[in-house]
């Protein structure tokens, strides 16, 4: 795993964190968030050193998605942050700006990311949620909350909400196919489209492997 070239800093904060069960948030994630971090930020620009912390850092504090305490999981891993990065000597505003970007890098937060760093640690786990390994994670987290598959009755949810806690596929439709209307750089919107269309690509396939006709189109072209 690499977090060049701040293997340093790597070193001094990953004994920090939070080991959990979970592995789709192990250090492995962290690694791969890093790796879209570098990717975007190098076409970007921003804070390296920073962003590198709050990627460290994002999830430092380990809440189960079932948790009732989700939506807090990066507010409280934010102020877990700060305690850390004064413990290494970093100054205020810098530890603000870790701060917020950890704060900010939530789905189910809902804070607007309002510096570079954040907006690009924004983009860097979410890209985790999107293509083949998003794929893996939702099934991964799926199983560890106890999800069907899919709603023999009606997989595509057209006659009822979708309820991505008890279906799995469910997911797809209520989170990450919507993804990529939300990312913040220009980079970041680029690689969620290319990820995107293999997430949408799985689907279908999921799809037809079930039994089901070709979705109805959403609009008419043009005579």
């Amino acid at each position: 795993m690499s977090f060049a070239p701040f293997e340093a800093l790597a070193a001094r904060l990953l004994p920090e964190l939070d080991p959990g069960d979970d592995g789709s948030h192990d250090t492995s994630h962290l690694a791969r968030v890093w790796a879209n971090a570098r990717v975007i930020q190098a076409e970007e620009g921003g804070d390296a050193e920073l962003l590198a912390a709050a990627v460290l850092l994002h999830d430092c504090v380990a809440v189960e998605k079932s948790s009732p305490l989700r939506a807090q999981a990066s507010r409280l891993a934010a102020e877990r942050a700060r305690g850390i990065l004064a413990g290494l000597g970093w100054q205020g505003p810098r530890i603000d700006a870790a701060a917020h970007a950890i704060a900010a890098h939530s789905f189910s937060a809902g804070i607007a990311p309002e510096t570079l760093e954040a907006r690009i640690l924004q983009d860097a786990d979410r890209l985790e949620a999107l293509g083949a390994i998003g794929i893996a994670r939702l099934f991964y987290t799926a199983g560890r909350m106890g999800s069907q598959f899919y709603d023999q009755q009606d997989p595509r949810a057209e006659r009822r909400a979708l309820d991505d806690r008890a279906f799995a596929t469910d997911h797809f439709r209520a989170k990450l196919l919507r993804l990529e209307g939300g990312f913040q750089t220009p980079t970041g919107r680029r690689l969620a489209r290319e990820r995107t269309r293999l997430v949408a690509d799985f689907l279908a396939a999921f799809e037809a492997e079930i039994g089901l006709p070709d979705p109805a189109p959403t609009h008419q072209e043009p005579m």
